[in-house]
């Protein structure tokens, strides 16, 4: 007999045909950037400043989820020190400029490269180990730089400091809405540059190595340089939007390296979807609207947030961007079985 295509779930759900896939999908991330662009324009018209102050907050933070994400999600590197970069970002921002080095363009190129040796310095002792103690490393230098920071007392110790003078951009500095959209661009290069790493043959061996490195390394293939560029650009990531972080609250404290910090990240990206491309970004913006929502409601909202965390991710194993009729680099694409 003719095999007959079965278009329903066992549940009795109408899955989209593979044809239908990436158009839900480009639809879905059309509607998420229109939103997203909205979002100074309705601050201006309602005359509230302070939706566009958390709009911005939630791109720094999904910014920071979108790097962890190449290292956790692709890469299988579970690190508690990210928020090491995150604050190695917006300290360099304070530290650069008691050097003399105000522009803006040249503290980001400053950022960058610094990260890259020190992340550099710290995956390749961090990447010889794996499990727990790669977890436990990671963490070891997240406190050593927390405890460094804390120490400087010339730059607030562990109160921190407030920025003599914000980054330099000409006319633009300052202006809370031009750091909004270099936020969402900066986003989503950072978006479209994962979604090319992952689909490219870096991101097939990085992947591989994931599942089981030993057999990457049996087929001639070294994972180590691929795990150690990855967790380098993830650490890049990180700190840029440390540095944009310093620009939005024009303070930094030591608290942004704290090892709360990392954990923060880390559910923000399985919250959203582990391993996805935009997965984190949706993490970061529902965990963080969640939180300002309970704020609201009560002075207890961290009682509340804990639980209602676990009920999400136990929920939703894939993430809350599983909830979207889309495809994942994590999840096989069978949407029509065969009977006869």
């Amino acid at each position: 007999m003719t095999p007959t295509p079965v278009t329903e779930t066992s549940v009795g759900k109408a899955l989209p045909t593979p044809s239908e896939r990436p158009l839900l999908t480009t639809v879905t991330i059309g509607l998420l950037a229109l939103v997203l662009l909205a979002v100074p324009v309705y601050a201006s018209m309602a005359g509230d400043p302070h939706v566009l102050t958390i709009s911005s907050r939630i791109l720094v933070f999904a910014l920071a989820a979108l790097g962890l994400n190449i290292a956790l999600g692709f890469g299988g590197m579970v690190s508690m020190g990210h928020s090491m970069y995150l604050g190695l970002g917006a300290y360099l921002v304070v530290l650069l400029h008691t050097a003399g080095v105000d522009s803006g363009w040249l503290q980001l190129i400053a950022i960058v490269a610094i990260t890259a040796v020190i992340a550099t310095a710290v995956g390749w002792v961090a990447l010889r180990t794996h499990g727990i103690a790669f977890i436990m490393i990671t963490l070891a230098f997240a406190q050593l730089f927390y405890y460094l920071f804390v120490s400087l007392k010339s730059y607030g110790g562990d109160e921190g400091m407030r920025l003599e003078q914000l980054s330099d951009f000409g006319v633009l500095t300052g202006n809370r809405t031009a750091l909004y959209y270099a936020l969402l661009a900066c986003l989503g290069a950072a978006a479209y540059g994962t979604y090319r790493l992952v689909g490219a043959r870096f991101g097939l061996v990085l992947r591989a190595s994931r599942i089981n490195e030993r057999r990457v390394s049996a087929v001639g293939t070294h994972a180590l340089p691929y795990r150690l560029t990855a967790y380098v650009l993830s650490a890049m990531v990180c700190a840029v939007a440390g540095f944009f972080l310093a620009n939005l609250t024009g303070f930094v404290s030591p608290a942004y390296l704290e090892w709360t910090v990392s954990g923060e990240l880390i559910v923000m990206v399985v919250l959203g979807g582990v391993g996805t491309i935009i997965g984190p970004i949706v993490g970061a913006i529902g965990l963080l609207l969640l939180e300002e929502v309970l704020k609201a409601w009560t002075e207890h909202w961290p009682m509340v947030l804990g639980p209602l965390i676990i009920l999400m991710v136990l929920g939703l194993r894939r993430g809350l961007w599983s909830m979207l009729p889309v495809p994942n680099h994590d999840s096989a694409d069978v949407t029509q079985k065969e009977r006869p």
